[in-house]
């Protein structure tokens, strides 16, 4: 390995996006209407996708940076595991162009998007192809953009990102039934080279390489289903922890729904860094 290629590898991940409040009650079953229940427990934590993919590389072992706004954020359920999210905004801004102008992108080898403010996100990627133009092209940045909300705007990302993160809620909402048929249908919304991406919750993920290769992982279920606050920020940051280390596709895709199933299984993220390791 060369001593470029070296420094390019040992360079941060920066994530994009929303940091929040979660404020998680657990209760024994949904609570139903006009009644009074306690709850099992409360915990408050930080939240936002972006924040906890953030959180998950760095317990892998990523040296990763956030950049975002303060907001507010969820509630959760015990006995199955399910969960009611509401939100709170309060119109706090979101990063934008200019902001992203004084990030100084030497100190970055992969830059990931949650789909927002996409008009401004469009503005920052493209001040980061400009970076990448004058880069050979193994020194280059590697982009990549969460497309979780089914809105609009936010499909315009599909065309900008090296690897695109589809959720299963934007691919049913398009009209797809299984991450394949998402996969193949969506593939003329990417641009070329690209790796399309879909999670599907106990179905596992799937993934479209460059090539055209459909490639497929099975779920990893916990033993008991305990909390699944944050586990497709879990997954994404999962792939791209591998993928933005030299990992091939297939093993970066198992890896995910390896990491984001045993999230399934405890509360929060601190676990996360004792499951790799053991």
């Amino acid at each position: 390995m060369s001593v470029r290629s070296m420094e390019h590898k040992d360079k941060k991940v920066l994530c994009i996006g929303l940091v929040c409040l979660d404020i998680i009650s657990v209760v024994d079953k949904y609570p139903e209407e006009d009644t009074d229940s306690r709850c099992v427990s409360q915990r408050w934590q930080r939240g936002g996708n972006a924040s906890n993919s953030c959180t998950v590389l760095s317990l892998l072992g990523s040296s990763c940076a956030f950049m975002g706004s303060l907001c507010a954020g969820p509630v959760a359920s015990s006995s199955t595991g399910s969960r009611t999210i509401l939100h709170i905004n309060r119109n706090v801004p979101d990063v934008t162009a200019e902001d992203f102008s004084k990030v100084d992108l030497r100190h970055f080898k992969w830059i990931h998007w949650e789909g927002r403010n996409v008009d401004e996100q469009l503005k920052m990627i493209q001040q980061v192809a400009r970076h990448n133009a004058a880069l050979p092209l193994q020194q280059r940045i590697t982009i990549s953009v969460e497309i979780e909300k089914p809105r609009e705007p936010l499909y315009q990302l599909f065309a900008y990102g090296d690897v695109v993160f589809v959720s299963k809620d934007v691919a049913c909402h398009l009209g797809f039934q299984t991450p394949q048929s998402a996969l193949e249908g969506l593939r003329c919304r990417v641009k070329a080279g690209a790796v399309l991406i879909c999670a599907w919750a106990e179905k596992g993920a799937d993934a479209l390489a460059p090539d055209g290769l459909l490639i497929h992982s099975d779920a990893f279920p916990p033993e008991r289903l305990v909390d699944t606050l944050g586990a497709g920020d879990t997954f994404n940051a999962a792939v791209i922890h591998k993928l933005s280390n030299g990992a091939r596709l297939e093993e970066a895709l198992t890896f995910g729904c390896r990491v984001a199933g045993g999230k399934c299984g405890f509360h929060g993220y601190g676990g996360i860094a004792d499951m790799v390791t053991g």
